[in-house]
């Protein structure tokens, strides 16, 4: 059941992100081959000017392995793995780098640090993390929000997350998102919560004017069948269309990710946004296409 495929960057938000950049970016405990090699990828797509943080001589040792001249870049001597996410977010702080790259750091080691008020690189905004997913090199995105950062959002977080995605689609091309609100049903029903904030969330969506086409609450099938849709009656503006599936909850979002990368082959970019700067979360199993893609979709996210 598990796919063999070839996990693919899609060649659509690379080309958003070549007209972008080269910005520059650090990344985060740098000394593993696969962080390296991702940031040599990108190096040469024309995406970011990599500063590095870590064990400095592991790290050239590395690059050297995969013949990548790094003499003319930033290392940052830093061998202690925890300590590397404070230094990173500090050189966010003072606007040194402007996209901040996990390597082999705990995701939320990382993200403590970058949440330190005093730095102040988060606003008025949630932060909140989207999965830009893609099958093959031309594949138009399916997004994901939220199956990384926010573990169990009341209905103001979801406001957040569903204004961050929108404003993350238009920088894709998607000029008035469809966005399903999961729940496990059609029905508002007092038994399942998620049904609840998804009529609330479609309700307050109209009122704040937010240039989306929103409904909730919508099963999975219904957001993107419409073979489904058809047949279970179900007729709106996102039935079957759907650009971004905005779930209830951490399991939700990272189980269907996942299911997405292991039994599809599917390229999962993931960038936390919302923040001063956009933030790389990739998990540790991660291979270099989607660590390619997910540094582009934080290129785009600028």
């Amino acid at each position: 059941m598990l796919s063999n495929k070839e996990i693919i960057c899609p060649d659509n938000l690379l080309k958003i992100a070549k007209n972008k950049g080269p910005v520059k970016a650090v990344i985060v405990n740098a000394g593993k081959k696969v962080a390296i090699l991702s940031t040599k990828q990108a190096v040469e797509a024309n995406l970011i000017i990599p500063v590095f943080i870590g064990d400095k001589p592991l790290i050239e040792s590395i690059a050297k392995d995969i013949n990548w001249d790094i003499s003319k870049y930033e290392v940052i001597h830093e061998p202690i793995e925890n300590n590397t996410a404070p230094i990173a977010a500090k050189l966010a702080s003072e606007n040194k780098v402007r996209i901040i790259v996990k390597g082999h750091i705990h995701t939320d080691v990382l993200m403590k640090a970058v949440l330190k008020r005093n730095l102040n690189l988060i606003s008025k905004k949630r932060l909140s993390h989207i999965w830009h997913m893609t099958l093959q090199k031309s594949d138009k995105p399916f997004i994901i929000t939220d199956g990384a950062l926010n573990v169990l959002p009341k209905l103001e977080t979801k406001i957040h997350i569903l204004k961050n995605s929108v404003e993350f689609a238009k920088r894709i091309g998607i000029s008035r998102p469809k966005v399903s609100v999961l729940s496990a049903t059609e029905e508002v029903l007092d038994s399942m919560p998620s049904s609840i904030d998804a009529k609330e969330l479609t309700k307050r969506a109209k009122e704040e004017g937010i240039d989306a086409d929103v409904f909730g609450p919508m099963a999975f099938d219904n957001s993107v069948s419409e073979n489904a849709a058809k047949i279970k009656g179900i007729k709106n503006a996102v039935a079957g269309k759907t650009d971004i599936l905005l779930v209830p909850n951490v399991e939700a979002g990272n189980g269907l990710v996942k299911m997405m990368i292991f039994f599809m082959g599917a390229c999962a970019a993931g960038v936390v946004v919302g923040g001063k700067v956009p933030v790389v979360i990739t998990s540790r199993a991660d291979d270099t296409q989607a660590r390619l893609a997910s540094m582009a979709a934080a290129v785009v996210a600028l």
